[in-house]
Parts: structure tokens; C-alpha cells; sequence
């Protein structure tokens, strides 16, 4: 963590100076009449793009929520490993670390072939496999997770908050203008109920859920099916005889349906889903009345010989399994593209909807309004084209309908009888070798960027094997040259709208002048093709759109720090204070070599281009100058003042 670049300020470095001109916020002080992004709902796919957002003080964000205030417990706890990566660019992981359930293990408990009515454990698998990922699967409740969003965001420049007790009513576009061309109506649900105001936006962000008032405005639908069964969840206080209670567990039983256990943070508290009844086609299950002594009643059925005393029901809810897909998740057709571009976008279950057994709803929504944040701060700060917000629909949209596609495939095994889910031949059950199989994609890894302008082809992929374009930045052990720092890589990026580049050092490369390393500085620093010279802005630091960090293969008391050249120590700030964190080497004290974990070029080296949001652009060669340049110039536009 790096502070006091201009001047030294007591108190905790993560309340940052606020900016000059913030909103007012006293009590009953009016709503704004004009924004730039508003956010519909304060939900994890909201409130993580009201925390990115809330760094850029020149862009006017306001988020609402309909209910009174945030939420204090229920829905949704499965934080997975990729989630836990875009955490720690927030500056809160080690705090999701500290407070929550880490899943090391997955048990599977079927039916006892000699006593079909109790069930046995017949396998085990490790949850997060070795080197996916430098971060655990974790388990929190959903209102921490928000609460640790609404600290980023009230922390920031913009000391963003929420408006709390207004819902969205009406939306409507003016595609002649673009001066804040949304007007939104807003009603009031809290002690004024019934009033009114109207707001106008550059951009409107639907995170407002399945029901969502900004998708219907827009024209959208969800498509899909339902699954006709239904499924119980609670958050207990219970004992029980059942040995794996504190691992996560997937429970099939012979006649009464399936269980999923899932340990809770704090070491206590624990969450069942309980397969419950099956439903007619024509039926809502709200048809059935179903109340948490069902669920219970149900997984005292379904875990025989074992039995559950809950004590304590701290939430339960009662629902269907549903998949569907909107067609698109912002307002432009596709036979407008070409003459438009988006203004109001959807995320997370206002686009697309799943079963909860995956763990992957807040997950996905969460990288929905990453994978937009970025893009709309680009736009609105005048660093790129508005026609780069087609990106956010055309990535997003695929990885849902894969994820769709998956989750339905597994809600379809979780709901099989024991008999229909086995594997011809194995003696594995059909539902625990899926769930092997669906490890990356559970651990939202598997999500791949097709080529794009964002996304480069695979031209010299064979540079970096380990770091594949369109895939996430899959971070490795270092040692931080200045100080003998053992880290991760990747916990260099932060949620600050900035580019990453990651020049891997050749075998014989000791940053020394005419090397290859101190050949890229010299070119990225000095030549007017350069993206750090062309798209850099008089005011801001020369890293404060493109930040270049280099990795050499010697130890780092091998290395000559003053020979390192200026652009991977560059003077910043107010007092042109040098920083020392941009160059690292190999971790020789036992972690493991990021070349060899990497799939590095030790010969060549190369470099590693990655976007705002964590995900790779582009692998080229370190004199790769030419391609660098063509990409970030089919992505970036110069200052207005060029």
C-alpha cells in the first residue's frame, strides 16, 4: 500500500482526501437533477460499480435503492477465487480473509448400498486445486460484502453514498442529444412515499434485479425455463451428529431429495439448500406455503442416520430454479450498433438468472459491473470513444449464456435421483465428477475474452503459455527489488481505471542501458508513438493511465538498482517523490518461480498487457513497439487538448 505521495496525513491511509465540490448531503437536501452514472439497486453488482466508480471524484455517480436502508443478512455467501482477486484490486481481501469460511474441502455423501435409507461419504476433493489461484474460495454473508463496497465508495474522493428509499419508476432516452439524454422518474418508498423527482444521466446502470424496472424500460426480456422444483435455503444456529457439517458437502439421498451444506464464517453458523417439492408446470411455489420447519423437516429426511437440532433460524427463503438470459444487456439493437451507442446497461440478475447451488450469482454479477466500470470511466473522462461501451454487452452477454448453460447442466444432476446420475462404468457418481470438472468455472476462472479491440489475437502467445490473452492475469509469487519484499504480482493492480503492463525480463537482461528492458522504458518514455506519450495528460503522473512494472530472472541483490531506468522509478506527485515499487524479480526463497509457473520466455522475455479489470489484452514480444501502439490506439483517444 502506497501513501503520502503528497504530503504526509495522519489517520487510516484508506479514508482518502475527499474532492472539492461533493454534493450536498445534509438531511432532506434535494436530489440532484443531473448526474452522470445513476445505479439502480445496492446490490453486489451496484454497489461494486458504485466503489469503482466513486475513484473518479469528476464523474457524478448517484446510486438508489428502494429499500429503506442496506441489507443485514441472507441471500447470497459464496465469494469464489476469482471474486477474491477483483477484492484485493479494492483493498479488501485480507478482510474477506480474516472474517470468513475458507472452503478447502468438498465432500459427497449417496445413498449406503446396504441400508439405502442412510447415507455414507464416498469421496472427497480438494476445493480450490493447487496454483488456480493465490486466493481461497471463501464463505460471508452478502450484507458484509456490501458493507466493505459501501466503505470503499464512502471512503473515496467522492465520498459516495447511497440513496436509500427511492425506486426507479420511469426511464426514457433521447437519442438527438447527448447532454445527460436519460430522464429518469424516481419515486420516493421511505416517509415520503409517493413523491416524485426526476433525474437526467449520461448512463443508467440497471442492477435492480430479476424484476428489474430498468431491463422493461429498455425493451428486455428473460428467456428461459423454469424447473418446476422447489428448493428451501436457511442460515442455522444448529448441532448435529453429522461429521462433515464443517465442510462443504453435497448430500443425495435415495427417495427424499438432495442437501448442499455450506459452513458459515464465525465457526457456528452453517447454510442448507434442501431439495423440496416437485412443482407443476402451471405452479408458483408460492403456491405451496412452505415454511422453514419444511426445510427443516426435509433435511432431517433426506441426512439419515444423522439428525439437525436447529436452534436458531437466522434466514430462510423458499424458491424455484430458474435460467434465463436477456438478449442483449444495454438498450441498443443490434441493427442500431452502428449508429448508437449504449446509454442504460443491465447487470447481474437483471440480465441473468440461475440456480444458487453454484455459488456463482453474486460472483457474476460482481464481474458484470467490473468489466463495465472501467469502461464508463474511460468514456466520461474523454480516454476513450463511447463506442467502446459496445464491449460491455458483447463479453458479458457470452459469458452468461455460458454460465447459464453450465449451471443448468448441474441444477439438472444436483435434482436427479441417485440411479439416473451415475456414470456408466465408474464408481464415481455422475454429480462429483461434474463437479470436478466444473472446478474452474466455479472458481470463475474459466471466463475467456473472445479477440476484440480489448482483447489482441494469439499472434505471440507461445511468449507467455501461462498467461492466456482473453483470460484473467493469473498473478505468481516475486521478491520487490527495492526492499526484498516477497509478494504477489498481481496485487500490484488496483480498481483504479489504469492499464497494467508486465515486462518479463530475458535470461541475460540486468536492466542496463542498450538492454531489452531499458530499450522498451527508453521507447515507452520518449517516442511520440509511444501510448504512455501519446495518451498521457499534462496533470496527472506519467503512470496515470499505463503502468509498467518490469520482472527480472536474477535475485535481487544481483540486480544494480541504479541502473534501473527512469520509468520504472519515476518521480510523482506534488514533490516529484520517486517510486520505488515497479521493479521485482524471481522469488529465489522458495515460493516458486513465476517464469516457470507462467510459462515465461526465459530467453526473449515478453510483455504482459493487462486491462483495468484484471484481464489480458495482449502478450508481445519486449520491441513488440509497433503492435503495442496499433492496440492502445484502437482503444484510447489523445487528451482533448492534443
Amino acid at each position: 500500500m502506497q501513501y503520502y505521495l503528497n504530503g504526509f496525513r495522519g489517520g487510516d491511509p484508506d479514508v482518502m482526501n475527499a474532492a472539492p465540490g461533493r454534493r450536498d448531503r445534509t438531511p432532506y437536501a434535494p436530489l440532484p437533477d443531473k448526474v452522470d452514472v445513476l445505479i439502480v439497486g445496492c446490490g453486489p453488482a451496484g454497489l461494486c460499480l458504485a466503489a469503482q466508480l466513486s475513484q473518479f471524484p469528476e464523474i457524478d455517480t448517484m446510486i438508489i435503492e428502494r429499500k429503506p436502508g442496506p441489507i443485514e443478512k441472507g441471500q447470497a455467501d459464496g465469494v469464489n477465487t476469482r471474486t477474491m482477486e477483483m477484492f484485493q484490486a479494492f483493498g479488501f481481501a485480507e478482510t474477506v480473509k480474516r472474517e470468513s469460511y475458507w472452503v478447502n474441502q468438498t465432500t459427497f455423501w449417496t445413498p449406503d448400498p446396504n441400508n439405502p435409507a442412510h447415507i455414507r461419504r464416498i469421496g472427497r476433493v480438494q476445493d480450490v486445486p493447487d496454483d488456480s489461484s493465490e486466493m481461497p474460495h471463501t464463505l460471508l454473508n452478502q450484507a458484509r460484502v456490501h458493507e466493505l463496497f459501501l466503505d470503499v465508495a464512502r471512503n473515496s474522493p467522492a465520498r459516495l453514498e447511497p440513496d436509500y428509499g427511492w425506486a426507479l419508476r420511469d426511464l426514457t432516452i433521447e437519442t438527438s442529444t447527448d447532454d445527460h439524454p436519460v430522464t429518469v422518474t424516481l419515486e420516493n418508498t421511505g416517509v415520503n412515499a409517493g413523491e416524485t423527482t426526476v433525474v437526467r444521466a449520461n448512463y443508467v446502470v440497471g442492477c435492480d434485479g430479476a424484476r428489474s424496472n430498468v431491463r422493461k424500460a429498455i425493451g428486455g426480456d428473460l428467456h428461459g425455463d423454469a424447473a418446476h422444483q422447489a428448493w428451501g435455503v436457511m442460515d442455522i444456529l444448529a448441532n448435529t451428529d453429522f461429521p462433515d457439517v464443517r465442510q462443504k458437502c453435497l448430500v443425495t439421498s435415495a427417495e427424499e431429495g438432495n442437501v448442499l451444506i455450506l459452513p458459515r464464517e464465525g465457526g457456528y453458523l452453517f447454510r442448507m439448500y434442501v431439495e423440496l417439492d416437485k412443482l407443476n408446470p402451471d405452479e408458483r411455489v408460492s403456491n405451496r406455503n412452505l415454511t422453514a420447519d419444511h426445510i427443516i423437516a426435509a433435511a432431517n429426511r433426506i441426512m439419515k442416520p444423522y439428525s439437525i437440532d436447529v436452534k436458531e433460524v437466522v434466514w430462510w427463503s423458499i424458491y424455484e430454479i430458474g435460467h434465463r438470459l436477456t438478449d442483449r444487456f444495454d438498450d441498443v439493437p443490434d441493427s442500431d450498433r452502428a449508429t448508437r451507442t449504449p446509454r442504460v446497461f443491465t447487470a447481474g440478475d437483471a440480465c441473468h438468472t440461475h440456480s444458487p447451488k453454484a455459488g456463482q450469482g453474486m460472483n457474476v454479477s460482481m464481474q458484470d459491473t467490473f468489466n463495465l466500470g472501467w469502461k464508463l470511466a474511460h468514456v466520461l473522462l474523454g480516454r476513450a470513444e463511447a463506442s467502446l461501451l459496445h464491449t460491455y454487452s458483447a463479453e458479458r452477454w457470452t459469458e452468461a449464456k455460458r454460465l447459464i448453460e453450465t449451471d443448468h447442466a448441474w441444477a439438472r444432476i444436483m435434482s436427479a435421483p441417485p440411479g439416473e446420475s451415475e456414470l456408466d462404468g465408474s464408481d464415481m457418481p455422475r454429480f462429483q465428477k461434474q463437479f470436478i470438472e466444473n472446478l474452474p468455472f466455479t472458481g470463475g476462472l474459466a471466463v475467456k475474452y473472445d479477440p476484440s479491440r480489448l482483447v489482441g489475437p494469439p499472434t505471440h502467445q507461445e511468449l507467455a503459455t501461462g498467461e492466456e490473452i482473453g483470460r484473467r492475469f493469473h498473478s505468481a509469487p516475486v521478491v520487490r527489488v527495492s526492499d526484498a519484499m516477497q509478494m504477489q504480482l498481481g496485487h500490484v493492480a488496483e480498481a483504479d481505471g489504469r492499464w497494467r503492463i508486465y515486462a518479463f525480463a530475458g535470461r541475460h537482461d540486468s536492466s542496463a542501458p542498450g538492454s531489452p528492458i531499458h530499450n522498451l522504458t527508453d521507447w515507452l518514455a520518449n517516442d511520440p508513438a509511444s501510448p504512455v506519450v501519446k495518451y498521457a495528460r499534462p496533470d496527472e503522473d506519467i503512470d496515470g493511465l499505463i503502468d509498467l512494472r518490469a520482472v527480472f530472472q536474477q535475485t535481487f541483490d544481483a540486480l544494480h538498482y541504479e541502473d534501473i531506468p527512469a520509468l520504472l522509478k519515476p518521480e510523482k506527485g506534488k514533490y516529484g517523490l520517486q517510486d520505488h515499487e515497479k521493479v521485482f524479480c524471481v522469488d529465489h526463497k522458495g515460493a516458486g518461480d513465476i517464469f516457470d509457473m507462467r510459462g515465461i520466455d526465459r530467453a526473449r522475455g515478453c510483455m504482459v498487457v493487462v486491462r483495468p479489470d484484471q484481464y489480458i489484452a495482449h502478450v508481445l514480444p519486449l520491441d513488440g513497439f509497433e503492435e503495442l501502439s496499433r492496440f492502445f490506439d484502437g482503444v484510447l483517444t489523445r487528451p482533448a487538448n492534443d
